[in-house]
């Protein structure tokens, strides 16, 4: 069968094929010309301290290009990257203006140190903000996943490693200018669901707890998100020039962006200037520099919503002479001061939030060529990184607050963070016939220094003088010894790494690496990391080189072992806390010991096994990777309770064990290659891990204060489960709730007792009943795809996710919005009455613990299912021809509308919000509820819609 011949029959089956894969599909936006199979893929990816071929990497490693990146236009690198790498999660943490978000490599590991994966840039560890690099700069993205790739980063590898390189000019390269911009508008993705006035009215009624205020009418329906959110603008503009000499090239360029929020006075701006040059001195030395420095600034970013989804309806935002209504009472008992947008632009300099942060990223080189020995070099890199951050805050005399005379209060915060890199290399390259060599060795050095600082003060006489000189204040001047910090840690390594391949068919790479680190106790400070992985290119074997269906085909194993840097400097010394305290007729200050120390304490350890599938087929129209992996992480970080008689608290010791595996799966297709100039490539990736707690301290099987159970996720709930609500006739209501006021309407939930004889319930529900609940989803991934006819393309960019836990605190009981007594505000919920009892919600006014319904945190979790299209944008490329006679290489406009739709999502059909998170989980809450690692929807920035039109200039 020709090739002619199957490209004709097999093109209806192909596309229905690429139809129907799994939901997710992620597309490379790196374009795939198709190719004869005689030719090689010469795609390189970035393996750390140094490149490979990717038809030759043995280690788990995901990339995107700097294309693809800049397709999806963003203030920062986490949200283009969002669904686009198997096994990398990026979890929304906030929508606020700059905000970076939380990223997780193959799941989390550690229980209280870090889980966030490494940064490197250009080449050196990035100590930075994620905000601070512009998207446009990025010329590769890749991601190492698995130990085996790893392990070359040491003590710092077991999250994962991002590797970022930034664009370089080439040598011999015209001098070519280009510009990337657009501008948009945020709106909201759906307003938080909160009653109406004649619903809370009703459920004012209903409830029979609380009366209208003074303030309040049931003849006014003021809808307060109407009066506090607003649109936000965005624009971003990007000027760069790269080129390059006979020996050397070049680029330097400058970024602007400019971010307001949906929230009142909430704004980012960034500057952003950067620069590279390699510069061949002689024949045998190379020498360069990039750069990287950036000015931000961010306004109000500790703004919150939450007080505003709780007034009241009831209430007009106006007094009766036209004023703005400043301050209110809800249902007899609540006093508040009203925070609406025009009420907060109008305070002028009453009110004041602003951090500024100066960044500078600075790497430089020299390479040499050893005379006399082929392929031999040696090379010498010097980071040196600066970062500075100053905050300020100001709320003038009554300002906010419902008390007109409340004192002026104003504080300040600075911190500064340096780091200096020294690395030495020593790289051999050669190829003698079937046999290829490639050895890298490595000294390096390093050290990080942090410094920080916060003085606060109340009364300042003027709101003109806001936080800038403190020392105006009348009223106390605080120096918190708990918001100072100082801490330095250094690193010293050494690495070994030699890869080998033989006639493209067998590869081998072995990796030690041995870390010293400064934060360790002595006689612990050292630790060595091994690393081997291996990989057969079957394709290349003869009895399938001639094959007219299998393109590539490889097979990839290894083994490597890494730690975790979640060691706090100074640590193994213990630690001290104060106390104020009475001496006779005096005040003083006492110290004791809170923290035992630990001189044999060492780094959480992680052994990973991974095994992977790289596949081409069909003359290159589909490939793809199948990968399954296993980490271990032992030693874990967790604080041992001490004997009382010790007169210590707890000690912090290598006790815990956690473990990660999972399935990655990727797959590109090339529909059309520019069939009578249509072409249409789609491709995806699904990601499913499985992580549960293996061990605890002392032995122990759960520890429910921090919510960790072993057998469980890391982010395991514990809570009473959810089966109803309890009605009319219905048996064992008395039994299981014999409390005063448990009656019909109330939530019901799982009894796990046993029961006598006649069938009745032996006890009570009590705090036995409560349920392990794994929060996990079953598995996530993404999805692109891009069609383009002649000069118009359309790429649509999209994300998955099966099952898993959502945690809605607007439902539950930590964000007191679901109290359902007509105190405040209610989410909007139907509720139950003897008429409507097949319900959800409970009865208004009910059975309550504390402010909530009994047992209303229950009603806060959701299948966390939900099919999403992140990002489509439509672009149009100018003619060639047309640009030539303007002296243009090209010119493309588009426009992009992100978080457009949502399907599949039972919170989305309940709430009609978003269904991703958008808050940590100790963020604005009532009731502490959850962890800061565990991200959860609550009151923080809401979800948006953003429309763009954006324009990319080249000449």
């Amino acid at each position: 069968m020709n090739r002619s011949y199957l490209a004709k029959t097999n093109k209806a089956a192909l596309f229905f094929a690429m139809a129907l894969l799994p939901s997710g599909l992620a597309y490379s936006q790196t374009k795939k010309d198709t190719v004869t199979k005689e030719k090689k893929i010469e795609e390189v990816v970035v393996i750390g301290y140094g490149t490979q071929k990717k038809e030759a990497v043995t280690g788990s490693v995901a990339s995107l290009s700097g294309n693809a990146i800049k397709e999806v236009p963003s203030a920062n690198i986490t949200e283009a990257i969002q669904g686009r790498l198997p096994g990398v999660d990026i979890g929304r943490t906030s929508t606020k203006p700059g905000a970076v978000q939380q990223i997780r490599i193959r799941g989390e590991r550690s229980l209280t140190g870090s889980n966030d994966p490494l940064i490197v840039l250009d080449g050196i560890p990035f100590v930075g903000s994620l905000a601070d690099i512009s998207p446009s700069d990025i010329k590769t993205l890749d991601v190492l996943k698995d130990a085996s790739a790893t392990a070359i980063y040491g003590s710092r590898g077991a999250n994962g490693v991002i590797i970022i390189t930034t664009n370089r000019g080439g040598k011999g390269q015209r001098a070519r200018f280009s510009y990337n911009g657009y501008t948009g508008f945020q709106t909201l993705f759906s307003k938080y669901p909160i009653m109406d006035g004649p619903k809370l009215a009703k459920l004012r009624a209903d409830a029979n707890l609380f009366t209208n205020g003074p303030d309040e009418s049931n003849n006014t329906n003021t809808d307060w998100q109407d009066q506090y959110y607003g649109v936000g603008l965005m624009m971003n503009h990007d000027v760069a020039v790269t080129g390059g000499t006979e020996k050397g090239g070049y680029n330097f360029g400058v970024a602007y962006f400019q971010q307001n929020g949906v929230v009142p006075l909430q704004k980012y701006k960034r500057l952003s200037i950067r620069g590279a040059l390699d510069q061949e001195i002689n024949s045998w030395l190379k020498v360069g520099f990039s750069t990287n420095s950036n000015f931000s600034i961010s306004d109000f970013n500790g703004i919150s919503g939450a007080p505003v989804l709780g007034y009241s309806p009831l209430v007009s935002p106006y007094l009766a002479d036209g004023s703005p209504r400043l301050r209110t009472t809800f249902a007899n008992v609540d006093q508040t001061a009203l925070q609406t947008r025009s009420i907060m632009e109008n305070l002028g300099d009453a009110y004041a939030d602003r951090t500024n942060a100066f960044s500078s990223y600075n790497n430089l080189y020299g390479e040499v060529k050893i005379p006399g020995v082929e392929g031999l070099k040696y090379r010498l890199n010097v980071g040196l990184t600066y970062r500075n951050s100053n905050s300020g805050y100001y709320l003038g005399t009554g300002a906010l607050n419902y008390q007109p005379a409340t004192l002026s209060s104003a504080s300040i915060g600075n911190s500064l963070t340096t780091q200096w890199v020294i690395e030495n290399l020593v790289t051999y390259d050669r190829t003698f016939g079937k046999h290829k060599i490639n050895a890298t060795a490595l000294y390096s050095a390093e050290q990080t220094r942090f410094n920080s600082s916060s003085i606060a003060a109340r009364d300042v006489p003027i709101d003109a003088f806001q936080y800038f000189n403190l020392g105006h204040a009348q009223g106390e001047i605080t120096i918190d010894p708990n918001n100072q910090g100082y801490w330095r840690r250094g690193l010293m390594s050494f690495m070994g790494r030699a890869m080998y391949q033989y006639d493209n068919r067998y590869m081998l790479t072995a990796t030690v690496r041995s870390d010293g680190a400064s934060v360790l106790a002595k006689g612990h400070q050292w630790h060595t990391y091994p690393a081997i992985s291996v990989g057969w290119n079957v394709a290349n074997e003869s009895f399938l080189r001639n094959s007219k269906y299998i393109n590539m085909l490889k097979l990839r194993a290894g083994y490597g072992e890494t730690s975790n840097q979640a060691v706090a400097p100074y640590t193994t010394f213990g630690s001290l806390s104060t106390t104020p305290y009475n001496f006779g007729s005096s005040n003083a200050i006492g110290n004791f010991v809170n923290r035992a120390p630990n001189y044999s304490l060492g780094w959480e350890f992680s052994k990973t096994w991974n095994y992977g599938v790289d596949f081409s087929i069909l003359n290159r129209r589909i490939s793809g990777t199948v990968e399954y992996y296993v980490t271990n992480t032992e030693k874990l970080l967790l604080d041992k309770q001490l004997p009382q008689s010790s007169g210590l608290q707890v000690v912090l010791q290598n006790v815990g064990a956690s473990q990660n595996k999972g399935l990655e799966v990727s797959l590109n297709g090339i529909i059309f290659d520019n069939r009578d100039g249509f072409s249409w490539e789609v491709g995806g990736n699904l990601a499913a891990n499985r992580n549960k707690i293996t061990a605890l301290a002392s032995g122990q099987d759960r520890n429910v204060n921090n919510l960790w159970f072993v057998g469980y996720n890391i982010n395991a709930l514990y809570d009473y489960q959810y089966v109803g609500l309890w009605q009319q006739g219905d048996p064992y209501l008395s039994i299981l709730e014999p409390q005063t006021g448990a009656a019909p309407g109330m939530i019901k939930v799982l009894y796990t007792g046993g029961y006598n004889p006649d069938g009745t319930p032996v006890r009570a529900i009590n705090e036995s009943d409560r349920q392990i609940i794994n929060t996990n989803p079953d598995f996530t991934g993404g999805f692109n795809t891009r069609l383009a006819y002649k000069n118009i393309d359309l790429s649509i960019v999209g994300a998955f996710q099966k099952g898993g836990v959502l945690i809605s605190s607007i439902y539950g009981s930590a964000g007191y919005l679901n109290r359902l007594t007509g105190r405040g505000n209610n989410v909007d919920v139907d509720y139950w009455t003897e008429e409507n009892p097949d319900v959800r919600y409970p009865k208004p006014g009910g059975l309550l613990s504390g402010d909530n319904p009994k047992y209303a945190s229950t009603l806060a979790l959701f299948d966390a299912s939900f099919v999403k299209i992140r990002t489509i944008t439509l672009g149009y490329n100018f003619n060639k021809s047309v640009l030539d006679d303007l002296g243009v290489s090209s010119l493309r406009l588009y426009v992009t509308v992100q978080n457009p739709f949502v399907f599949g999502s039972p919170y989305y059909r309940h709430s009609g919000m978003d269904p991703e998170p958008n808050s940590r989980g100790n963020e604005n809450q009532a009731v502490s509820s959850y962890k800061a690692n565990q991200l959860i929807i609550g009151t923080n920035n809401p979800s948006t819609r953003n429309y763009m039109m954006g324009l990319n200039l080249t000449f």
